[in-house]
């Protein structure tokens, strides 16, 4: 297993979750200056890298743990990685405006609580094939992370 290079942003997902892979995948389209590594929280380099986040909280949202250590969850981990990529910079600049974070972290915690029942719903299948992973600098050819 390798060490993961220490020049970009690490998000951290439920790779079990379709609503999780298909934000992965996105941010990986949407990702153009390969700042970020995209790691499922099964591989278990995840847990070297957030060890004060307990597999629980990891579950319960997508974490950002940047390049400084600091550590971005939920809407937060969207806001900045959203501010990282051209077009996704609305979104992270529209979270910035006062109060609108607090109802974004309210309807993330509603969507994550019922992720599974939403997919189940919704599917990720057909999201899923038509935005196949990309590959970056930190990916396989067939989008799983370099061990």
């Amino acid at each position: 297993m390798s060490a993961l290079p220490p020049t970009a942003h690490i998000v951290l997902y439920d790779g079990d979750c379709p609503l999780c892979t298909f934000q992965s995948r996105m941010i990986s389209w949407l990702d153009w200056f390969n700042s970020f590594i995209l790691l499922p929280i099964a591989d278990p380099r995840a847990a070297e890298i957030a060890p004060g986040i307990g597999r629980e909280d990891l579950m319960e949202a997508i974490h950002c743990v940047a390049k400084d250590g600091k550590i971005h969850r939920g809407a937060r981990c969207i806001r900045f990685v959203s501010l990282r990529m051209p077009l996704a910079m609305p979104i992270g600049l529209f979270l910035w405006i006062p109060g609108v974070i607090l109802i974004a972290e309210a309807a993330y915690r509603w969507l994550s609580r019922n992720r599974h029942l939403l997919s189940r719903l919704f599917g990720c299948k057909g999201a899923c094939t038509l935005l196949p992973a990309r590959r970056g600098h930190s990916q396989q050819q067939d989008g799983t992370p370099v061990s």
